[in-house]
């Protein structure tokens, strides 16, 4: 299957602001891509790639006086396949992991693993190691978190998450990653795009999704604690301990997001 997807951002800054994006697609997915992913300027502006310590490709600029539009629009070639489903997938013994994935069992600033550490046990200690005790943190996760598209916080923790019960998708994932984590099961946080493909639409606005991955049987299977069903059509953007790490945009300065728009559509 085809998808489209893209994007169109806008920042108006009162002077020359440095910004950090995190908007292109992941070089794994960038053979997949039929028509050029490239970050489009209006108006143009220099702008330079690198890449991250997480594999990620991020860009710096420096916003001018004004707005800047900063845009998108692809095509990509995706399965069709729904997320993987591997119920056997057994859980490592940490001291058989590899050294790559021991950061993704540590704490990090929205995943506050000293703080829910008690918690998950108390919840999670009974259940089967595994891919069970992974689909029973989603099932609780996604049963405990009310999603509520305006209750957004970008200072919220998984342990505010766990506490206030309400949210966005990051703060399921937030909550699901430490959970994981502190049951020494590598986690690690994931957004991308994720459009309403083989499912009913909903009204919410298009936006960027947040998800996660967890390290089981040797390689990294994708979750998501706000849908807790396999989707189809995840196009992922970058991967990291957190949202910190992730974040589509890090404004070195002040400067007000003026526009936003996300789009994903199956090409019919």
């Amino acid at each position: 299957m085809r998808i489209r997807a893209g994007y169109a951002i806008t920042f108006d800054s009162p002077a020359p602001t440095p910004m950090l994006l995190m908007l292109s697609v992941h070089p794994s997915r960038l053979g997949d891509c039929l028509t050029s992913p490239a970050i489009r300027f209006d108006p143009p502006i220099p702008a330079r790639d690198y890449p991250d310590r997480y594999g990620n490709t991020c860009t710096r600029i420096v916003a001018p006086p004004g707005r800047l539009t900063i845009s998108a629009d692809f095509l990509i070639e995706d399965s069709g396949w729904p997320d993987d489903y591997a119920p056997d997938a057994v859980q490592h013994p940490v001291q058989d992991l590899p050294d790559e994935v021991m950061v993704y069992l540590l704490g990090s600033r929205y995943c506050d693993t000293d703080k829910l550490s008690n918690t998950a046990w108390q919840l999670f200690g009974h259940t089967p190691e595994g891919w069970a005790r992974v689909q029973a943190i989603v099932d609780y996760v996604h049963n405990h978190i009310r999603f509520d598209y305006q209750r957004a916080d970008s200072t919220r923790s998984a342990l505010d998450g766990f506490n206030q019960r309400e949210g966005v998708c990051r703060d399921f994932a937030h909550l699901a990653v430490t959970f994981c984590r502190c049951m020494n099961i590598p986690a690690r946080y994931c957004t991308g795009y994720l459009g309403d493909i083989g499912v009913p639409a909903v009204p919410d606005p298009m936006d960027f999704s947040a998800w996660f991955e967890v390290y089981l049987g040797g390689r990294w299977y994708t979750f998501d604690a706000r849908h807790n069903k396999p989707r189809i059509g995840r196009i992922v953007m970058a991967r990291g301990r957190d949202a910190t790490d992730v974040a589509i945009s890090t404004n070195f300065g002040p400067s007000l997001l003026a526009g936003f728009q996300v789009h994903t559509d199956e090409v019919i």
